[in-house]
């Protein structure tokens, strides 16, 4: 996806097959939520999601947004792919000078460190101060994000709502699934793009407001977050695409009577 001078990358690291009504929940009085979108769920009634982030060279920045679900590989998820991925885009784990986080679940840091090594050697990685704090450093860590994280410390660069990272790439707090979710903005002159993390997990999210992710940790918040950021997109010309949307794909919300609609954009 190219926004300017500048291009979004994605980073394939695996995949993942979850049951529909595990991820998400309609809150709506409608017998088969998932008729009218058919196209996101399996014959089994799963949702295959990707996993992975987004590369983006600016200047002599680069910058990886999200890194991925790691070497986790069972029933669930299937990662693995992240380094090779980036190898095939020109990028090594020395190269990279920014690590940006969209929020600190396991399957968005899954290569920030291996073994307790951290795998970008040169790189300052960011993330919301109250996304360090729910799961690091605050009263009631856990456990895995304290062992998976706590290498980068001495690096980690908290950003806040706003805040610039790197020419043409700002930061927009989007609270609600975890409390320092983020959104990345990708501009240039008068084109931009947005980098949803897991604000949305999938379409059917901004095209119906009566979803909700059962993983998110404040789900009022979350779903004002995801309604204002709909309302924000419906009929724009601003591609979005999120980290676990099909292929890393970006797409537009397009106005419709009764109900937005989704479409995924040609892979370009």
């Amino acid at each position: 996806m190219r926004v300017g001078a500048l291009e979004i990358q994605p980073v394939h690291d695996g995949w993942a097959r979850i049951p529909a009504d595990e991820l998400l929940r309609f809150t709506g009085d409608r017998s088969d939520p998932w008729l009218p979108h058919e196209q996101f769920v399996t014959a089994d009634g799963s949702l295959e999601l990707a996993m992975g982030g987004f590369l983006v060279r600016t200047g002599d920045r680069v910058v990886i947004v999200d890194a991925g679900v790691g070497r986790i590989d069972n029933d669930r998820y299937h990662g693995g792919q992240f380094v090779d991925s980036l190898a095939a885009l020109g990028v090594g784990p020395e190269d990279v000078t920014d690590v940006v986080f969209t929020h600190l679940h396991f399957d968005h840091v899954g290569w920030a460190t291996q073994k307790g090594a951290v795998v970008f050697p040169r790189a300052t990685f960011r993330c919301h101060a109250a996304d360090w704090d729910h799961f690091v450093s605050g009263p009631s860590p856990e456990v895995g994000s304290v062992r998976k994280l706590t290498p980068l410390a001495d690096r980690l660069d908290p950003f806040a709502d706003g805040a610039p990272i790197a020419p043409g790439i700002t930061i927009r707090h989007a609270p609600g699934h975890t409390p320092g979710s983020a959104v990345v903005v990708v501009a240039d002159g008068t084109e931009r793009a947005l980098l949803l993390g897991d604000v949305v997990h999938c379409p059917v999210e901004l095209v119906e407001n009566d979803w909700e992710a059962l993983f998110d940790v404040d789900p009022d918040l979350a779903r004002r977050t995801r309604e204002a950021l709909a309302q924000e997109l419906e009929g724009s010309d601003v591609p979005v695409a999120a980290a676990h949307f099909p292929g890393l794909r970006f797409g537009r919300l397009l106005s419709g009577t009764g109900r937005r609609h989704w479409s995924f954009l040609e892979r370009g």
